[in-house]
């Protein structure tokens, strides 16, 4: 892809979130974790949700992270031009500006509804976005998705939380991929940036770097669905290519 297709990209997708988004840009990495049971998943892996103490799972927050392949720009070849390119392209080349999104479909496998960037609120306010990060920058969650399990409506069976590459960028570009879900019920804080710092991670999937992964610009990280009266998460890492959400219809039916 050319520099100038690039760079378009980049500026046409900062428009859309300007115009679309009402929420505040949150470009830092939330780094909190309580102690606690946590299950590290592998692909395919289901756990129950069932909280250890008995009680009730009402909140979660998925936080997703992911950081950018460093490559190193050769400067010193070529003259001024080349040099200059570099310097250009350099702030492209090194970040990754992956989007976290979650699907809500019912029983019937069925889409009722998405939740990504440019639409930051769904399910009538049970699932939050916490905002964009451009660049996969820091340690950490880049983007977190809040949600009130007792707050879903019936109908809502199964969230799948996905990333995709908006600018096209593949995941041979990244590195460090995962996901990780993390109770929030006994947090007071709506904001999920800020309820995830309070809670207690109950399971995280780190996605390897498989061959089939590296030319996907898409994935579907986990599902959440329901399991009688409780929860249950499972990790998938299913490859995909497209922008957004949408484009990954085929993959997530897969999951579901």
């Amino acid at each position: 892809m050319g520099l100038s297709v690039r760079v378009f990209s980049l500026l046409t997708k900062q428009i859309v979130k300007n115009t679309c988004s009402s929420l505040p840009h949150f470009p830092c990495r939330q780094t909190h974790q309580k102690e606690g049971r946590m299950v590290d998943l592998a692909k395919k892996q289901s756990i129950s949700l069932a909280k250890q103490d008995g009680g009730k799972l009402t909140k979660v927050v998925m936080g997703l992270g992911w950081d950018a392949v460093q490559v190193e720009q050769e400067t010193k070849k070529g003259g001024w031009i080349r040099r200059a390119m570099a310097e250009l392209t350099a702030p492209v080349a090194n970040s990754i500006d992956l989007d976290a999104s979650v699907g809500l479909f019912d029983a019937n496998k069925k889409l009722l509804e998405t939740v990504y960037f440019g639409r930051q609120t769904g399910a009538g306010g049970a699932v939050q976005h916490g905002g964009d990060n451009l660049t996969g920058e820091g340690e950490g969650d880049d983007e977190v998705i809040g949600v009130d399990l007792e707050k879903l409506p019936a109908s809502v069976h199964t969230l799948v939380f996905t990333v995709s590459s908006f600018r096209g960028q593949k995941f041979a570009d990244v590195d460090n991929a995962f996901c990780r879900l993390v109770d929030t019920s006994n947090t007071a804080a709506r904001d999920p940036n800020v309820a995830i710092g309070a809670g207690k991670e109950l399971a995280k999937f780190a996605l390897t770097s498989d061959s089939d992964c590296k030319s996907a610009t898409g994935m579907v990280m986990a599902t959440v669905f329901r399991d009688g009266t409780g929860w249950k998460m499972t990790a998938h890492g299913l490859p995909g290519s497209g922008r957004t959400i949408a484009d990954l219809n085929s993959v997530i039916q897969a999951a579901l």
